[in-house]
């Protein structure tokens, strides 16, 4: 799937989870209640989070976020992982990443920051908000843009970060099991799941039904999640 489809996916997520992660009877001492602030900036996380998995390509344009820097991670990464689609596209990464960025989030804000940074900047790239092909004006722009979003977010309480992360990777592999190829879902395990619903990336009923689906289901649960239910309710009055 695109970034772009990933992206939106990853915000759909955690729209839609908003609700369960507040719930003390569901989740004990881990739930966390969300201010309006929290919501929002949980979907930018989540929806740079839902590119994550792809830090395993090396010539995609992920890679090219940064320039050189996310360039040679992004080979890196794919020479451990064992090539695209394989560790990184997994439950054990997802919640390997959630909680890695937790503990940086809640012990070592100033690491957190800079990964904040990283994610940002990918979600930037996944959703198209650079200048695809002109480099290194595009690597500049990311940076200007992820800096700007880490600022504005520097005095929000970051206690949700590991559902977010963990959320946007799950999306991701989740979008990806329904393209040709799949995913190995249960890494290590060489089982890999795949129901090819979108028969081929950037095709039409990625870009004709599952984009628009998205970004209907974004706007429903943005206004349900952050203007709070007098909102809701005033809307669907009859």
């Amino acid at each position: 799937m695109m970034g772009k489809t990933h992206a939106l996916s990853g915000a759909l997520a955690w729209l839609a989870a908003v609700p369960i992660i507040g719930q003390e009877r569901l989740l004990g001492e881990h739930a966390v209640a969300l201010s309006p602030e929290q919501v929002m900036a949980g979907a930018v996380v989540c929806a740079g989070a839902a590119i994550l998995p792809d830090i395993d390509h090396h010539n995609g344009r992920i890679a090219n976020t940064f320039g050189p820097i996310t360039n040679h991670m992004c080979k890196w990464i794919g020479k451990v992982s064992g090539g695209h689609r394989h560790a990184t596209h997994s439950i054990l990464f997802a919640v390997g990443i959630g909680w890695a960025m937790d503990t940086l989030a809640t012990h070592y804000i100033w690491a957190w920051w800079a990964c904040l940074f990283m994610i940002v900047g990918l979600g930037l790239r996944g959703v198209g908000l650079d200048f695809e092909g002109a480099e290194p004006q595009s690597a500049l722009a990311d940076c200007a843009l992820a800096l700007i979003a880490v600022w504005l977010m520097r005095n929000i309480d970051m206690s949700f970060v590991g559902f977010a992360v963990t959320l946007g990777c799950l999306a991701h592999v989740a979008g990806d099991c329904l393209t040709p190829r799949g995913c190995p879902v249960f890494w290590p395990l060489p089982w890999r799941v795949e129901l090819p619903v979108i028969p081929r990336t950037d095709g039409k009923v990625e870009r004709w039904v599952v984009m628009p689906v998205l970004v209907l289901g974004i706007a429903i649960l943005t206004v349900r999640s952050v203007l709070g239910d007098i909102t809701a309710q005033w809307l669907t009055r009859g």
